[in-house]
């Protein structure tokens, strides 16, 4: 007759060898499942390893890793030549006592804090939440493109390297890193640079890029140009770290230098922000002649430049120009760049690239935000990088996204010709779309999600000179770009008939 304990495992636990989870972790939950629900009590002796795996017809290793699983996590005893027994976790906390006066408030959390702090106006999230089925962004990749079984089986065996625990137990960094070595090649060889590792620090996006750069440069009421139209994640954070934000005029050869030289007095401003390739969010070239003009200025004057390179993995004809840091003789630039683009978001990386003095004080605040980084992370981009993958990715996906930039510029003349212009670009992710007459861009945006269509209010332009839309494309195929442009239509439609 068998014993209770194995009656009730006959009886709960099942598992399935053809999923993904291993077979122990399936009985252990199981197991925990019946101790939790009272059926296997505190003090139960369970079957031995043997009988165990008899019992559920499983190897008795596996039996093992199920009872070393269970001994884990505090759920059993295995006491050697005696066997294994049911735990149950005490509760290791107890309730602080409540006082006579708001008893009933003891036990809830409260919702606001009992002191000042500082709000900030301009950190307010931009996120808009949305029911609808279809949306447009301001240029994001699609994650659909991401190689998700090659991923797999990269980051897989990143994480068995053997070195990679000794990288982590590492108390310091005094030789390069094989991953900032890496980078440093493939920058090198790919946007015209002559740097070394202690002229780069990597990061965990773009952002936190510029957030440290800013930390570093800005005081309060500092000077910072940006285009008329920028890019408002990078106002936020210069806002944050205190700066005053002047605009200057964008025109067809992107910022307008001359405005600078003629508006602003010597050692006023701290610095400029302008992007690589692709004004954000005009999409505008800034040409080579203002280049060199903003170098010399910067250099006559003393600011420095932040030259945002967000979306270089994405040229579609013709080279991405050169930045302007790879042209810098007198350490005037710092260059704000993005790897891994074709990657889940997870996995991209942003880096910084500036003389090594100003490398080595972003590095100690790196050390305040992210002092552990991600090792496997690294490990993996290196290899992608030194086995040709990243590249082999980027331009595969090229091909896939400049395809659905004709088909967008297409359905645009079929659906909107007359109505709306555009310059096609070399590159990116995004159109800049205006309006040849004025409407309620947020009255678009309300008839649009009628149709099951978001227009987040972060790609609407609107003001007394501009009605404009940045129509990001990447994350949509030809089919939904079609579907997208006629929903968008429709919309447009009713607005001007209201």
């Amino acid at each position: 007759m068998n014993s209770p304990v194995i009656d009730i495992l006959k009886q709960l636990v099942t598992f399935d060898k053809a999923i993904a989870q291993p077979v122990y972790i399936q009985v252990a939950q199981q197991v925990i499942n019946a101790i939790q629900r009272g059926y296997l009590e505190k003090g139960s002796k369970l079957p031995g390893t043997r009988v165990l795996s008899q019992l559920l017809n499983i190897h008795r290793n596996t039996a093992v890793a199920i009872y070393e699983e269970l001994a884990s996590q505090g759920w059993v005893d295995i006491i050697a030549n005696k066997g294994t027994f049911v735990l149950v976790p005490e509760e290791s906390t107890v309730k602080i006592k409540a006082t006579a006066q708001h008893i009933h408030q003891a036990y809830t959390y409260p919702k606001v804090v009992g002191f000042p702090f500082q709000q900030s106006f301009h950190l307010a999230s931009t996120v808009q939440e949305t029911t609808a089925k279809y949306s447009i962004n301001d240029g994001k990749p699609d994650l659909r493109l991401h190689p998700v079984h090659q991923f797999s089986r990269w980051y897989s065996a990143a994480m068995k390297r053997k070195p990679l625990i000794n990288k982590w137990n590492k108390t310091s960094a005094l030789i390069p890193s094989v991953f900032s070595t890496q980078l440093c090649n493939y920058l090198n060889a790919t946007r015209g640079f002559h740097i070394k590792p202690n002229n780069l620090v990597n990061t965990r996006s773009t952002e936190m890029s510029l957030y440290i750069v800013s930390q570093l440069l800005i005081k309060q009421d500092d000077l910072v140009l940006v285009g008329q139209l920028s890019n408002y994640a990078a106002n936020m954070i210069f806002q944050q770290a205190g700066a005053t934000i002047r605009t200057i005029p964008v025109d067809s050869e992107g910022l307008n230098i001359e405005y600078i030289k003629k508006h602003f007095v010597k050692g006023s401003i701290r610095c400029v922000y302008v992007c690589a390739n692709r004004d954000y969010p005009t999409t505008v070239t800034l040409s080579a002649k203002r280049r060199l003009q903003l170098l010399q200025f910067a250099k006559t004057h003393g600011f420095a430049i932040i030259e945002d390179d967000y979306d270089y993995d994405f040229q579609f004809e013709g080279s991405a120009m050169l930045p302007m840091a790879s042209a810098d003789a007198n350490g005037m630039v710092i260059y704000l760049g993005k790897l891994g683009q074709s990657l889940f978001p997870s996995f991209h990386t942003g880096f910084v690239v500036a003389p090594e003095n100003l490398i080595s004080e972003a590095k100690n605040y790196l050390q305040l935000l992210d002092k552990q980084g991600d090792l496997i992370q690294e490990q993996m981009l290196s290899e992608l990088i030194s086995e040709g993958e990243i590249y082999r990715l980027k331009k595969k996906n090229i091909v896939t996204y400049k395809q659905r930039r004709d088909s967008l510029c297409h359905f645009l003349y079929y659906y909107f010709e007359g109505v709306i212009t555009w310059e096609i670009p070399l590159g990116g992710l995004a159109i800049w779309l205006q309006f040849v007459e004025t409407i309620s861009l947020v009255k678009l945006a309300e008839e649009a999600e009628k149709l099951d269509l978001f227009l987040p209010k972060t790609i609407l332009y609107q003001d007394k000179n501009t009605c404009a839309i940045r129509f990001g494309f990447g994350h949509l195929n030809e089919e939904e770009l079609e579907i997208v442009i006629k929903k968008l239509k429709s919309a447009y439609n009713k607005v001007i008939d209201l």
